[in-house]
């Protein structure tokens, strides 16, 4: 690998979650979905993917066996990368922008 710096998009996302039992389970169902890469340490364990990354509420409820909800993804994670959207019933990870602002509705055209 070569080191130096590149303007191109590498269409990339993730988030660092804590190495514990909940951050755990979270990954083992992220890591699952096509695309998602994990790369674990002893205190922390990173989730990194390509396009979006989407932590459903719901199915992460049923892994875990136990109501997930934005307030744990927020206990468990600490730093992360793209454009992170809070919803009710999910979390989403876009390594777009302008993908984001179009899923929230926001415009970015300059007035």
């Amino acid at each position: 690998m070569q080191f130096g710096s590149s303007a191109e998009f590498s269409d990339k996302t993730g988030v660092t979650l804590m190495n514990t039992p909940v951050g755990r389970v979270v990954a083992q169902v992220m890591g699952a979905k096509d695309g998602v890469e994990l790369t674990e340490y002893p205190s922390m364990i990173r989730v990194d993917g390509t396009g979006v990354l989407d932590f459903d509420y719901a199915e992460l409820t049923d892994a875990l066996g136990s109501e997930f909800d934005g307030s744990v993804f927020k206990e468990i994670s600490s730093t992360h990368y793209g454009r992170m959207v809070h919803l009710d019933d999910k979390t989403l990870l876009f390594a777009s922008p302008e993908d984001a602002a179009e899923y929230i509705g926001f415009d970015l055209t300059a007035h």
